[in-house]
């Protein structure tokens, strides 16, 4: 019998770091996933199947998970590196999407209390099978990776050459106990994380459901959901991978990306969250074509708006950089190191600070848009009661769409009869001339074109836009409705000389209420 003396001293309790791992690393059952789909990458797969499927022999954890690859597939030796807590072929290889072989034995054991590894190679034409379970590893059963054993191959890859399938049994850690749940969870994660990756061509399914790129710039066309702006060039950097060692270096590129407030500000809150804009703000952090993470990063003492949802940006770092990033084994947070936060924040809270003003100011306009709705729909409601206008191409009318620029209303006729045969639009703009009111006509739509630098905008109009009050809400919409009607009788005289005396008018009219208001 051993003394004290006499007993071993391993640097590891096995059976104690084991189930104390499973409590380290991995914020939720998709960034444990995530950890298998790049093992998928790296072993070359362009097809990857996710599937969970109910044992009814399990009361407790009936839910089953399996990843399903056609990846190069694993031999003997492999397998069980690959089981290894710290086992792996590519240790701090950089060229890929892991570096310290803990990714298949962490994330599934922080999920399941057994995994079992099915994989084949081209070559040899035999499936090998391995394991690891908590139960057995705590009751000390087994002190190592079980050796491989031939078996034949799943029914889940008969389709395939070579590939490796990972399930997960005794699933008592994962987040929600609804297979339906777990599903659009792992939908949106890895749609979002590995979207550089399906945008090349790789395949991910969740129970036969295709997983889609999730771009949270909304720049790219073939994400699921689009139409953010690429704000300025793409800001560089050459940045050292260690503080004391300025000889080693990588690049860091930035970009920014605005979202159409005009557009999407009206949308209902439920359709926001869906999209992905509530709630969205912050970097999102690429390595090697995967997110690693998304946060408040890099952005100094910007503190985090609403107005904040309304831009994004994505850093994409090269490895080498890891250590300056501080890449953690889970690859799912970055701790940026003093020298990397030093070199990046100047330029990106300004930026951060420019862009919450825009989307500030879009907002402002777009509630601006909003109030002029009553009185736009009214009046392209009504308009059908009135003589057509002609839409016969005018110069005084080219010219003021041409001083709006951007902020000229583009619109196409509808081909719908049910649809206003004009469309009234306001624009505030300040205008080069001294009238209170000018107006556009074409393309089917009458733009009324008010001039904040008059008079009468500053000692009423604004009064009565900027307020809430019904009373005044209904004042300014009746008084709008009175500047479409002025304007679209002024458009509507055919005669030169008519049209000539009519605009000489509104310019009399509108110097002579000037002169009445400041006086």
């Amino acid at each position: 019998m051993k003394t004290t003396a006499d007993r071993d001293f391993p640097i590891v309790a096995m059976d104690k770091f084991i189930l104390a791992t499973r409590d380290s690393g991995y914020r939720d059952t998709a960034s444990a996933v995530s950890e298998l789909v790049d093992n998928s990458l790296q072993a070359g797969s362009t097809e990857i199947a996710i599937t969970l499927t109910l044992d009814e022999r399990d009361d407790m954890h009936p839910i089953v998970l399996r990843v399903l690859d056609n990846g190069s597939g694993m031999d003997a030796v492999a397998l069980r590196t690959a089981l290894r807590f710290g086992g792996s072929t590519r240790f701090n290889d950089r060229r890929g999407l892991g570096r310290y072989g803990m990714g298949l034995p962490n994330s599934s054991l922080s999920q399941a209390k057994r995994v079992v590894v099915h994989t084949w190679k081209r070559k040899t034409g035999r499936v090998l099978r391995s394991y690891l379970d908590i139960d057995e590893i705590a009751s000390g059963d087994i002190i190592e990776v079980p050796a491989p054993v031939r078996v034949s191959r799943p029914s889940c890859g008969n389709g395939q050459a070579t590939g490796t399938a990972v399930t997960w049994t005794r699933c008592d850690r994962l987040d929600n106990k609804r297979i339906t749940t777990v599903t659009r969870k792992l939908l949106h994660a890895l749609g979002r994380r590995f979207r550089y990756f399906l945008w090349n061509g790789v395949s991910i399914r969740v129970n036969e459901e295709m997983v889609d790129p999730i771009d949270p710039l909304f720049l790219d066309s073939r994400a699921l959901f689009t139409g953010g702006k690429l704000f300025c060039e793409d800001l560089i950097y050459e940045v050292s991978a260690n503080a004391e060692n300025r000889e080693r270096t990588g690049i860091v590129r930035i970009r920014f990306s605005e979202l159409p407030v005009a557009d999407w500000s009206l949308l209902s809150n439920r359709e926001k969250r869906a999209r992905g804009i509530v709630n969205g703000a912050g970097v999102s952090v690429i390595r090697a074509g995967r997110e690693i993470d998304h946060g408040w990063f890099f952005l100094g003492g910007k503190r985090r708006e609403n107005y904040d949802d309304w831009w994004r940006c994505e850093i994409q770092f090269d490895p080498v950089l890891d250590e300056a990033f501080g890449i953690t084994h889970t690859k799912q947070q970055i701790r940026p190191s003093t020298h990397l936060i030093e070199a990046l924040s100047p330029d990106m809270e300004a930026m951060a600070r420019t862009l919450s003003n825009r989307a500030r100011k879009a907002h402002k306009n777009a509630k601006l848009a909003e109030r002029f709705s009553a009185s736009e729909t009214r009046a392209s409601e009504r308009d059908k009661m009135l003589a057509p206008l002609s839409w016969r191409p005018r110069p005084r009318d080219k010219r003021v769409l041409a001083a709006l620029g951007s902020k000229c209303v583009s619109f196409s006729p509808s081909a719908d009869s049910s649809a206003p045969s004009t469309i009234y639009k306001i624009v505030p703009t300040p205008l080069s001339e001294t009238t209170f009111f000018n107006y556009a006509l074409g393309e089917g739509h009458l733009q009324v074109v008010i001039n904040p630098e008059h008079p009468f905008y500053k000692v009423m109009y604004r009064t009565l836009l900027e307020s809430d009050s019904p009373r005044d809400e209904a004042i300014r919409s009746q008084l709008e409705l009175l500047l479409f009607a002025a304007a679209r009788s002024e458009a509507s005289l055919e005669d030169q000389n008519a049209a000539k005396m009519a605009e000489e008018f509104r310019k009399c009219w509108s110097d002579t209420l000037a002169t009445f208001l400041n006086g």
